[in-house]
């Protein structure tokens, strides 16, 4: 018994140990993945594949028909113009030319005929005419000897018209005779024979080819097929690089020559052919290989640039609680209104949460969801600072409506980085201190003074089109203080008043110009009219490592190649240097740990448990009273 006792003592001092080891057990240490900044160089291509072809190829044919009696050329054969590459067999229309002249003899000698019936007729009319007048002869043998005139002249000149028919038919079978004999229409090279020495050509209904000749196989062309999602990007004078399977080793190169404007479907996919120009001094291309191309739509060389990992990294509520760091400010509207999505800033989503409920804070349990950042390509197309992933005057809840956001959109491509950030504050200073107000004007000043002429004229022409004036504010004062453009007011009234502003602010269209583009230009293709591709930038959001706190630094970004993005440096993106650590990932540790309801070997993680609370949906098994 006192064994017994014993042994359950010890057990219990045993679990409470192991017990009380997990519950004191700290939390594991989150592990940060970080990549350098780096300066290089930065290349925005489009992929495509394409067959190369001879620059100027010409079919030789025959327009007669008959034997091929000679070949005097092969494949590969180097030819002159004039040069003879071939005979036909003449016999037959030889023959058809001795008849030919046997005609045009007989046709001569009807003349002949005809023009002695002509003067025995003018004879005998002149007879006639003397006898009438002495009243010898009755009238209608005078009228006989008329008709016999009249008719040996009509008779003359239907000879005369078969004679010259004839001679044409003789000529005609003499030009046949010449054609008989092949000749090379231009100095080039055989790169096709489809005939044989004794095979019959038929040319009567169209002309058989008999050679392919290539002018010049030191210049060629890549006949590349275009997606139509990038068609809009090609320009003529664009740099290519391409390989072929045959020298897999060696990097050709060409330049855009023409952007054709037939497109090609296959399968409801369109392509467009995109000529490129490529010398070929080795003579190592053949044609119909198969090129692999590579077209440069622009390139940075020696910038700033960023992974974009980094880009796409966006921190949870979780990982800000591992770090034991307090969310920032900019975030907390975005991780507590709902639109837990972040806007190409970071942090963006939520804008219009501060109306009502400023000062909410956002649950311990609540994360956000992180939005992918929209591409540079995509987000270059539209004003700069707006929102790629909602349309324009949208906000993130839930895709409605909001009267701020309808007065004008986010303005945020046309504000310093700081007040992108401020998403729950009014855009237009609506809910802003006087001090937050003149540091909003300083660091615009500041973004104004870093701006290049060409990006203040651009800034001012946008300020015009949207009715504003060159400092940024509305040409209406009344409008910036009235509520309406500020989501601190959230008045509809407000609101209303703003939409009304800017559609009375929005320019007037300019009257129509009488006549097409194309009859007032002196261009003479299509493709000098192609507009300029447009510059590309957009807003980023990285953040740093210091002291074992993310700092988020706002930037400017421009082109990318898939792997780096190119910093705009402005005074915002000067701490960033070469071989600054950039953070890509947090694993906090606990992303391995199952939730309840996914125990045991044959639960599916993809279902909710039966009976347990949750979600409801895929991927179920949450903690109880959270909805998707």
């Amino acid at each position: 018994m006192r064994k017994l006792i014993l042994t359950l003592i010890v057990v219990a001092v045993v679990g409470g140990a192991v017990a009380a080891y997990y519950l004191t057990k700290d939390a594991p240490e989150p592990t940060v993945t970080t990549l350098q900044v780096t300066r290089g160089d930065i290349v925005d291509t489009v992929g495509a594949t394409g067959t190369l072809e001879a620059v100027e190829t010409v079919d030789v044919g025959t327009q007669v028909s008959g034997t091929v009696s000679e070949l005097y050329a092969d494949f590969n054969s180097i030819v002159k113009k004039g040069q003879v590459i071939a005979r036909l067999d003449p016999s037959l229309i030889q023959t058809q030319i001795e008849q030919q002249r046997a005609n045009v003899t007989r046709a001569e000698a009807d003349l002949e005929r005809l023009r002695v019936s002509l003067a025995d007729a003018e004879q005998k009319l002149k007879r006639a005419k003397e006898l009438a007048e002495r009243s010898l002869i009755p009238r209608t043998e005078l009228e006989t000897a008329e008709i016999n005139v009249l008719t040996a002249q009509a008779q003359i000149r239907s000879s005369v018209a078969g004679l010259t028919q004839a001679r044409s038919q003789l000529n005609t079978q003499l030009v046949n005779l010449g054609h008989t004999v092949i000749r090379a229409p231009i100095d080039g090279i055989v790169i096709s024979r489809n005939v044989d020495q004794g095979q019959t050509v038929a040319a009567s209904m169209n002309a058989p080819v008999l050679y392919s000749l290539a002018a010049d196989l030191t210049k060629m062309q890549v006949l590349a097929s275009i997606d139509e999602a990038e068609i809009g990007k090609m320009r003529p004078g664009q740099p290519v690089s391409f390989r072929v399977d045959a020298y897999p080793t060696d990097m050709f190169n060409g330049t855009v020559h023409q952007v054709r404007l037939q497109p090609t479907t296959v399968q409801n996919v369109v392509t467009y052919s995109t000529v490129i120009s490529v010398p070929n001094e080795e003579l190592k291309l053949k044609p119909g290989m198969t090129a692999n191309v590579t077209i440069e739509i622009s390139r940075k060389n020696n910038v700033l640039r960023i992974p974009n990992a980094a880009l796409r990294f966006r921190p949870t509520n979780d990982i800000f609680a591992a770090l034991k760091q307090d969310v920032p400010p900019e975030l907390q509207r975005g991780f507590g209104r709902g639109g837990s999505q972040a806007g190409p800033a970071g942090g963006r989503a939520g804008f219009g949460g501060a109306s009502g409920q400023q000062g909410a804070q956002p649950p311990a349990s609540a994360q956000p969801s992180p939005a992918p950042a929209a591409p540079p390509s995509v987000r270059a197309s539209a004003p700069q600072g707006q929102n790629a992933t909602a349309p324009p005057g949208r906000s993130q809840r839930g895709g409605q409506q909001s009267p701020a956001a309808q007065g004008g959109g986010d303005r945020g491509g046309d504000r310093p980085a700081g007040d992108r950030a401020q998403g729950g504050q009014g855009r237009r200073g609506g809910n802003m201190t006087p001090e937050e107000r003149e540091a909003r004007r300083k660091q615009f000043g500041e973004r104004m003074k870093s701006m290049s002429p060409e990006e203040r004229a651009q800034f001012e022409a946008r300020m015009r089109e949207r009715g504003r004036g060159s400092d940024g504010r509305s040409g209406d004062s009344g409008r910036a203080d009235s509520g309406g453009r500020g989501a601190g007011a959230g008045s509809a009234a407000g609101g209303a008043q703003s939409r009304q502003g800017n559609r009375q602010a929005a320019p007037a269209p300019a009257p129509a110009q009488s006549g097409s583009r194309l009859a007032n230009t002196t261009a003479t293709t299509i493709d000098a009219l192609f507009a300029p591709i447009p510059v590309v930038e957009s807003r980023g959001r990285i953040w740093l490592f210091i002291n074992k706190q993310l700092k988020p630094v706002a930037m400017r970004t421009g082109i990318t190649d898939g792997t780096w993005t190119e910093v705009i440096e402005t005074p915002e993106t000067a701490q960033l240097q070469v071989g600054i650590e950039v953070v890509t990932n947090v694993t906090t540790g606990l992303e391995s740990q199952q939730r309840p309801g996914q125990q045991g070997s044959g639960s599916n993680p993809l279902m909710p448990q039966r009976g347990q609370p949750g979600r409801g949906g895929p991927g179920g098994g949450g903690p109880p009273g959270r909805g998707r």
